[in-house]
């Protein structure tokens, strides 16, 4: 079976609920097209609220939307600037916790490269710019590439940890 294989209390499915999903708190972050595109042009350089709205093609409201949420997120820091004659204005910097989401970002272009380039291929190369070699993302160990079959899925916590949670979380509705 191409699956991961869950281990542990989580090989019964129906007997976990999946509320502390960490893939679902990271789409509720950075879960909209805008925001992914904000992301991908400040990997490439980009600063500057109008460059962001010209590069991605947005509405100065969305622009400003997205840019806000992922400043208050921790993914964007706001640093001022100045031209001369003109007011200050601030630049979006990408954080450590924005730069940390690129492999996320890499591996949407990869898979897009794969299946919805047809047979133009890739418009954008990634190289190593110290040895010139391509660049991909892939899930590893610390020896090879993992397959999804070869994926264990093993908890963190304990059965009744993972209870309580669900309990916690079913109150809090």
């Amino acid at each position: 079976m191409d699956v991961a294989r869950l281990d542990g209390f989580l090989a019964d499915r129906d007997a976990w609920q999946t509320t502390q999903c960490s893939i679902a708190k990271a789409m509720d972050m950075v879960g909209t097209r805008s925001a992914m595109l904000i992301l991908r042009e400040a990997y490439y350089g980009t600063r500057r609220f109008d460059d962001f709205t010209r590069r991605v093609g947005i509405t100065e409201a969305v622009a400003a939307a997205r840019l806000r949420e992922l400043t208050a997120e921790g993914l964007f820091e706001r640093r001022p600037y100045k031209e001369p004659g003109q007011r200050t204005r601030y630049e979006y910097v990408l954080t450590e916790k924005g730069r940390d989401l690129l492999p996320v970002v890499l591996a949407l272009k990869q898979w897009g490269d794969k299946y919805l380039q047809g047979e133009r291929g890739a418009p954008l190369g990634l190289t190593d710019d110290t040895t010139g070699d391509p660049v991909r993302v892939e899930v590893r160990s610390s020896e090879r590439e993992v397959p999804l079959e070869e994926l264990r899925v093993t908890p963190n916590f304990t059965e009744e940890q993972a209870r309580r949670a669900m309990r916690n979380a079913s109150a809090n509705r």
